[in-house]
């Protein structure tokens, strides 16, 4: 560690010399580590899809990494998972409240700034660390089909396909090369599948790989089948990097 750097990086509320905070700089380090999401946006939806290791033995009945927001409103996550859990149950909490409130369904962009809000909210205040974890937020508005990611910084940015966590550096530039516009809900689906191959270890089939849809107003994950086929569709589809 660089004598300049001590001391710098036990603050959070505290700028290094050089304009930095180092703790803001850990959690996306650790959003890094995480492995890797994507989201893609459809003509008439949004495609989620994550990656999710599973030990033996171990029983999973549900996505870890996947969460439903509202009917029309869908989360991944990338990072520290129950940092991610904590972040959802307050964006559930913001939205029923606008239906309460105002009887309509909240944007999908003002869900993502609240969240926004709150993960800067925890880089200004002693006592407390940023939260260590990235997510993609898709669901659809009365003018169609949104996706932003938010950051521990507190950045919201909208996307028309993005990934994040662990070897997402390979998996984006991927998807520019691929990704284009008026994609139907399958067609996404496969490149997002395709995506995580080109990131992931795992480059034979879609056990690792878990993935939902936000479509007609209506958020649902997709079955083992389901991704099993996207992903034989995908081999021929999308060729292999060397």
């Amino acid at each position: 560690m660089l004598p300049a750097q001590q001391g710098y990086d036990r603050a959070i509320t505290v700028f290094s010399p050089d304009g930095r905070l180092y703790q803001v700089e850990y959690a996306i380090e650790t959003v890094r580590r995480g492995s890797i999401a994507v989201g893609i946006k459809a003509t008439d939806g949004v495609v989620l899809a994550v990656e999710e290791k599973t030990r033996k033995l171990q029983i999973v009945e549900s996505a870890q990494k996947l969460f439903k927001i509202d009917d029309h409103i869908g989360l991944a996550a990338a990072g520290y998972i129950p940092d991610a859990r904590s972040q959802a149950d307050n964006a559930r909490f913001f939205a029923q409240s606008n239906h309460l409130i105002y009887d309509e369904e909240v944007e999908v962009e003002t869900v993502a700034k609240h969240l926004a809000d709150q993960s800067q909210q925890f880089t200004q205040f002693a006592g407390v660390r940023p939260f260590g974890v990235a997510l993609i937020l898709g669901g659809i508005n009365v003018d169609g089909p949104h996706l932003f990611v938010t950051d521990p910084s507190g950045t919201y940015i909208e996307y028309d396909a993005i990934a994040i966590g662990h070897d997402s550096d390979r998996a984006t530039p991927f998807l520019e090369k691929e990704y284009r516009a008026g994609l139907s809900m399958e067609e996404a689906s496969r490149l997002a599948i395709a995506a995580i191959k080109e990131a992931s270890e795992a480059k034979d089939g879609g056990e690792h790989m878990r993935m939902a849809h936000i479509d007609g107003g209506n958020y649902r994950e997709v079955g083992p089948s389901d991704i099993a086929a996207y992903t034989e569709s995908a081999k021929t589809a999308y060729k292999p990097a060397e």
